[in-house]
């Protein structure tokens, strides 16, 4: 059987990833700071998710995480790393503290989760897919919110040198970056910006995070057996990145 982390299991494109994820047979452990919301996703599920509490943003808090699935369920054949966070605002309303805490969840996080989860991965000797959730913000840029878009620049960059390192281990790694979507930090935004995105999607709508996860679904699969370092957006046409 399968066995997959998602982070960011508890709302959103994660919660997506690890209920699709389920309905393929995987045994999935979602894992999120909220660890309630987590418990809902695994609630929900049709196959086996277990809820994990973690803090991406603590290498000893992923590290306890580690412990805990290669413990409990053994070595993932899947790493999907689809927490994120960010507060839409001009970067010269930003500070310091509110740029560290962008970078350390967006793009520390998945540092953090490669570095715990990759060697037992390895010493599984299996192969196995790692699908980072980036944005099309690190591809073509987002006014208010530019430093976002550079930790989500670094996790592309990120995926494809990991890709180069983990080719020889059979481990793939690529990259999905999702548009607008319909998940709780969209509707955070203002009304008016909200609508000023959907009426720049040439679809008219944001994803819904099942759209989005189809994607990273894709990427865990055996139909992408000889794709890795790859970055897909999932934007309705919105960026149209080559």
């Amino acid at each position: 059987m399968t066995i997959a982390v998602v982070t960011g299991a508890g709302s959103g494109i994660g919660r997506a990833v690890a209920l699709g994820l389920a309905e393929t047979g995987a045994r999935v452990v979602a894992a999120d700071l909220d660890l309630a919301a987590a418990e809902v996703t695994a609630a929900e599920a049709s196959g086996s998710v277990t809820a994990h509490p973690v803090d991406v943003a603590d290498p000893d808090a992923v590290e306890a995480l580690r412990d805990a699935v290669c413990g409990g369920v053994g070595a993932p054949d899947v790493l999907v790393n689809a927490a994120g966070w960010d507060i839409t605002a001009p970067f010269l309303d930003t500070d310091a503290d509110f740029a560290r805490k962008v970078v350390d969840i967006n793009y520390l996080g998945p540092v953090h989760l490669c570095r715990a989860f990759l060697p037992p991965m390895i010493e599984a000797g299996g192969g196995g897919r790692v699908v980072n959730i980036a944005s099309d913000a690190g591809r073509v840029g987002s006014s208010g919110e530019s430093v976002y878009a550079g930790a989500k620049g670094g996790v592309i960059a990120l995926s494809k040198s990991l890709a180069r390192e983990m080719a020889r281990y059979r481990i793939r790694v690529n990259c999905v970056c999702p548009g607008p979507t319909d998940t709780p930090l969209f509707r955070s935004l203002p009304d008016d910006l909200q609508a000023a995105l959907i009426k720049a999607i040439p679809f008219r709508r944001p994803a819904r995070p099942e759209e989005v996860a189809a994607a990273v679904l894709f990427f865990a699969s055996d139909a992408a057996s000889f794709i890795t370092g790859q970055v897909l957006s999932v934007s309705g046409g919105l960026t149209m990145a080559g």
